[in-house]
């Protein structure tokens, strides 16, 4: 039987339709997953690179705001709490059978004695949870010690300043780091052409030194308005509460230089009338809500401040040489030089708010007027942050000398002052001298951070020295504790004493750089991962720069003694030139 010959032309077609079909499908998809014609390779790599830029600005201003917010509830709570458990109407009232003076007492201990332990911990502690993370635990233990506040014993308040004292030096040195580490990365996302940014190596010595200014700069610009933030609750809410100069201070002889201990004969009821429980959980509350404010801050806007393989390289160099390094790196004599000017930076912010705010502020114009003289000190503190910018065109040594210089004049001028009791019209004057203060204490904090910034460039070892600084700091804070009971002549000649040798030896650090003086580093020894998964299945897989390879080097090449590869720590230092 033949087919009818409609039938073949009748497959020619459907075939012919289907070879067009299919040339029309692939020049779909070429149009679909091909190079679109207005497509700009340069241009879209300058956009990803842009949106990069702006989420590291985002990572530092949230790190800050959440700083500012975290020490002004932290110091606001603190300070309203010790002034109503100070008067003694209120502790027999409200409180008379748990013995709240002794309470207050072991609180101040807690926060003040914990942290000397600090060493021990924090950089194992910064290193096992990461520094953002590190960040966000410190701020919830702040958070935790607020919340304690709502109910007063002995058991939730002692406690929770333990817990403050454990959390203050992991806090601020991540919080550098952090700072710090995002001066760096910012610096990456601008040059991203660069060989070194590329391949992922050091970047040259000094290139981010612009950026660790601005940054730092930023930080304490937002970070010393936390004084401002923690009068709020005084201003708006204990001031309506408290008597007069006339009842507070009858029994105050002397001031200033001529006083001892913390204003002796001040009145033990400052209290013209108790605030009501309601009102004070109210003020707790909005405390609190500040602080969770800042746990999310930290959580939701704060960016991580390594990669994910750097983080794992910077834990897998072994829990015992994290614990080892801090205190191997204090034979660096450019850090030692630097730990008298570590610990004046202790001295005098402690000192603002307790030694001058009372025996010569609250002294001569009252209780009610010492929100106001803290917060002249946190608004001049906060602008003159910005003086620091000089250092982009000056010298690095110009911030510290000034603030150095600036407080020595105001030291000298208390140690020979001994205001007036009860005397408003010397208001002028403090308020002067707090202003000034607070220009030498935003020079001394921002030029510290700064200067620890460009002298320790690479990224495995800032959070040993900041943990560092913040460690002798929180150690000068601790003498300021035990000294209250002294005269004020000898705690001024002490701070006049520390703050001549902190720069005699920061000039002598100086002059030793200039001098090409080597210094000694210890070596980070070489990650040592276990051999799971395709990321470290070859030897030379690790992201980490500086500590294999190149043996650890920093300052590009400089340091030639530390050229090993071996995976364990080496047992002599290499020294580093400046």
């Amino acid at each position: 039987m033949e087919k009818d010959p409609s039938c073949y032309q009748d497959a020619a077609k459907v075939v012919a339709g289907e070879g067009l079909g299919a040339e029309g499908t692939e020049a779909q998809l070429d149009d679909f997953v091909g190079a679109h014609p207005d497509y700009n390779e340069e241009e879209e790599e300058q956009k990803y690179f842009r949106r990069k830029r702006l989420g590291v600005v985002k990572n530092v201003v949230a790190a800050s705001l959440a700083g500012t917010l975290t020490y002004g509830v932290y110091l606001g709570l603190l300070q309203m709490q010790l002034i109503l458990h100070y008067d003694e109407t209120y502790r027999e009232v409200k409180y008379s059978n748990i013995q709240l003076e002794d309470i207050d007492r072991k609180v101040l201990m807690g926060i003040n004695v914990t942290p000397v332990a600090a060493l021990l911990y924090t950089p194992v502690l910064i290193r096992f949870f990461g520094t953002k993370w590190a960040m966000f635990l410190a701020v919830g233990i702040y958070a935790l010690f607020v919340s304690s506040n709502y109910w007063e014993r002995y058991y939730t308040l002692v406690p929770s300043a333990v817990a403050i004292g454990v959390a203050i030096v992991p806090l601020w040195a991540s919080m550098g780091n952090y700072i710090t580490r995002m001066a760096q990365k910012y610096y990456e996302y601008v040059n991203y052409k660069e060989e070194h940014v590329q391949e992922q190596q050091r970047a040259p010595r000094g290139a981010c030194n612009a950026y660790i200014v601005v940054f730092q700069t930023v930080f304490y610009v937002c970070f010393h308005l936390s004084f401002v933030c923690a009068q709020m609750p005084m201003l708006f809410f204990l001031n309506n509460y408290l008597y007069q100069l006339n009842h507070t201070l009858y029994g105050v002889k002397h001031c200033g230089t001529l006083s001892h201990g913390t204003l002796p004969g001040f009145n033990k009821t400052v209290l013209q009338s108790l605030p009501r429980s309601v009102n004070l959980i109210i003020v707790e509350s909005v405390l609190m809500a500040a602080a969770f404010l800042a746990m999310l801050v930290v959580l939701v806007l704060c960016g991580s401040a390594y990669r994910p393989t750097e983080e794992i390289d910077l834990r897998s160099i072994g829990w015992g040489n994290i614990f080892q390094l801090p205190f191997k790196h204090m034979r660096d004599y450019r850090l030692r030089h630097l730990f008298p000017f570590f610990i004046y930076s202790g001295f005098e912010v402690l000192f603002v708010c307790t030694g001058f705010s009372l025996n010569y502020g609250v002294c001569a114009l009252g209780l009610e007027k010492l929100a106001y003289l803290l917060m002249a000190y946190g608004f001049s503190a906060s602008a003159c942050s910005s003086l620091a910018l000089c250092t982009l065109r000056l010298r690095r040594q110009i911030p510290l000398l000034a603030g150095a210089l600036v407080h020595t004049a105001l030291l000298v001028t208390l140690f020979c002052w001994a205001p007036e009791p009860r005397h408003l019209v010397q208001a002028p004057l403090l308020y002067a001298i707090a202003v000034l203060w607070g220009t030498g204490s935003a020079l001394n904090k921002t030029g510290i951070s700064i200067l620890l910034g460009m002298l320790y460039e690479d990224k495995e070892r800032q959070d040993f020295v900041f943990t560092i600084y913040h460690w002798w700091q929180a150690l000068a804070i601790f003498t300021v504790y035990l000294w209250s009971g002294l005269p004020m002549k000898a705690k001024l000649s002490i701070m006049l004493l520390s703050l001549a040798v902190a720069v005699g030896a920061y000039i002598w650090m100086e002059h030793k750089l200039a001098q090409h003086v080597a210094y000694r580093l210890p070596r980070i020894p070489r990650p040592r991962h276990k051999m799971r998964g395709y990321r470290y299945l070859e030897e030379d897989d690790s992201d980490e720069t500086g500590s294999e390879g190149d043996g650890g080097k920093d300052d590009n090449d400089e340091h030639p003694a530390e050229a090993t590869s071996g995976d364990e720590l080496p047992r002599d230092d290499g020294d580093q030139l400046s």
